[in-house]
């Protein structure tokens, strides 16, 4: 890709301002989730028309490598012709049905396979939707009230998760949200990430009424943080002393770092799994899965009432095999951790080169590009970063053509229709940038 003009990249082209002017009228901000709004790196947001391969193409016809991939779920790229094949064929029979299909069956099937904690799986239709049903089981199950969550974990806008919460709200500078009810978030208790100590202080005080702690495996939304040695095995100890059940918001993570997930990479098993974003192969879908003793508490079987109209959608199961499928060959993640590694290793070169501090914290082919003196283990360690370097930073990247996420505290994605060529462009304009301040 030739080096773009600045002047054309920089600022949303007219075409894109003309329809961020008609969707202000219409939808709140303008947009239909609040990141996507790019207020806090100071431009206004890209209208997108198309995507193919590792790029974008905006309404005005300009071109951009894309870092986000719709954050995360398009871990092959846009387009790919297997996916949109599946969609079509799916799309010939129907489009929705209200009722069982065999897709569903193979799609919960393909899950337990991939991970084993996952003994039986239910399909919804967001990582909202996801946490939600899990948390609400793990309730029911345990006959208990209180949750544990981690300072800076995102899990969807369910209003009890609303505290302390990562992604748009600390890019928004948020710290819960309106309209949650006291009532709502007084059983939610926060801990920091990497801190089991005071995991340990909350269970002496509140452990014969916690129903669960939720956790990501890996944090990626406070910018990616990763467990330190330990934690996570420490959490499955204190859970299990307790009679919590410990749960993993593997929304990001689930097929992201590993076929087997963050689990299996790190080898500890959760009594609950909430997977989404890659598992619909770029459609709405998520799911949560995990103990069948805990999933039959479900209705129909349990008292646990969880129901949706698209739940399990034969478009979405479609796309979702057919992207697990494509996960499941041998190499696959080799490659994506090439990549990632590949990557990771320019952009901290190109930071050291301008003498910038920074702290560049990876796991495969997800990684975030802080501003500040390291390291980065919590929400707290994240909230030093520059917020307005990184606003700088993603203004002189998308003027060079690269679309990053427009937010300290997101993670940016390699897909697996990166070559080390296209990665190495990135480094490159990511070194001008840095150098020019």
């Amino acid at each position: 890709m030739a080096a773009p003009d600045s002047d054309d990249l920089a600022q949303p082209g007219p075409v894109s301002r003309a329809l961020f002017a008609r969707a202000q009228r219409v939808i709140p901000g303008g947009v239909n989730s609040p990141v996507r709004a790019c207020r806090s790196v100071g431009v206004d947001p890209l209208f997108i028309a198309q995507g193919d391969g590792p790029y974008i193409t905006d309404a005005d016809g300009r071109r951009y490598i894309d870092m986000i991939g719709s954050w995360g779920p398009l871990i092959v790229g846009h387009s790919h012709p297997v996916l949109l094949d599946a969609i079509a064929e799916a799309m010939s029979y129907g489009t929705t049905f209200g009722a069982p299909t065999e897709l569903e069956v193979r799609f919960a099937e393909t899950l337990c396979e991939a991970l084993p904690s996952m003994q039986k799986v239910r399909a919804v239709s967001s990582g909202t939707e996801a946490t939600m049903s899990a948390l609400r089981l793990a309730r029911g199950f345990t006959g208990r009230a209180k949750i544990v969550k981690m300072d800076g974990g995102y899990h969807g806008h369910t209003d009890c998760l609303l505290v302390a919460a990562g992604s748009g709200a600390a890019t928004l500078g948020i710290p819960g949200s309106a309209g949650v009810p006291e009532g709502a978030a007084r059983d939610t208790l926060v801990v920091p990430y990497n801190d089991l100590d005071a995991l340990r202080a909350v269970i002496a005080a509140h452990g014969d009424d916690l129903a669960a702690v939720i956790v990501e495996p890996v944090a990626g939304n406070m910018g990616l943080v990763a467990p330190e040695p330990g934690y996570l095995e420490g959490l499955r100890a204190l859970t299990q002393q307790c009679g919590a059940l410990l749960i993993f918001d593997e929304v990001i993570t689930g097929f992201r770092v590993g076929y087997g997930g963050a689990q299996g990479h790190y080898g500890v098993t959760p009594d609950l799994t909430c997977v989404g974003k890659i598992v619909g192969g770029g459609l709405p879908a998520a799911a949560f899965g995990g103990r069948a003793d805990v999933m039959d508490r479900l209705a129909p079987l349990g008292p646990v009432y969880q129901a949706g109209t698209l739940s399990g959608n034969p478009l979405a199961m479609a796309a979702g095999l057919a992207m697990l499928d494509i996960l499941r060959r041998p190499g696959t993640y080799d490659r994506l951790e090439v990549l990632g590694a590949r990557l990771g290793a320019g952009l901290t070169a190109a930071a050291q080169a301008a003498g910038v501090p920074h702290v560049l914290n990876r796991v495969g082919s997800a990684m975030t590009l802080f501003f500040c003196d390291g390291p980065v283990r919590s929400y707290a360690d994240a909230r030093r970063a520059d917020t307005a370097r990184y606003a700088r930073f993603f203004a002189g990247m998308r003027a060079r053509g690269v679309f990053l996420p427009p937010s300290q505290f997101e993670a940016m994605f390699v897909s697996l229709a990166f070559d080390e060529a296209l990665v190495d462009e990135v480094v490159a304009a990511a070194r001008d940038v840095l150098a020019a301040g």
